[in-house]
């Protein structure tokens, strides 16, 4: 079974930058395809960013290209999502997930697993 366990969320002044992680446990997910969603209050869960198993193309929704950075480091089982550039907007709950099969994914049905979310919250 893969857990999955967020980290790194909080309260950051607009423009300011936060870094969040999804280390994985129960396997190991350097062929999964990683993706990082968010919720924010009042509204439907969206796609953030993903990063393939297979080949580690990147991809991710357009209010946050540029300003965002998915990553993964496989030998600590780890994904990461390097906001920078934080806007009021971008204030939601953010979850990790993860895509078995490895290949594009960018749809919540997509995932397999998810963690619990973190909770980013940028001032203006």
């Amino acid at each position: 079974q893969v857990q999955l366990v967020e980290s790194g969320g909080g309260l950051v002044q607009a423009g300011g930058s936060l870094r969040l992680s999804c280390a994985a446990s129960g396997r190991t997910l350097s062929t999964y395809t990683m993706g990082w969603f968010r919720q924010a209050p009042g509204k439907e869960r969206e796609f953030v960013a993903t990063i393939t198993g297979v080949g580690g193309r990147t991809g991710y929704v357009d209010s946050v290209k540029g300003r965002f950075t998915i990553y993964r480091d496989n030998a600590k089982n780890t994904v990461y999502l390097q906001m920078n550039s934080l806007k009021s907007e971008d204030t939601a709950v953010y979850y990790c997930a993860a895509d078995k099969f490895g290949m594009w994914s960018t749809n919540e049905r997509q995932f397999d697993y998810w963690g619990q979310g973190t909770q980013v919250t940028v001032s203006s």
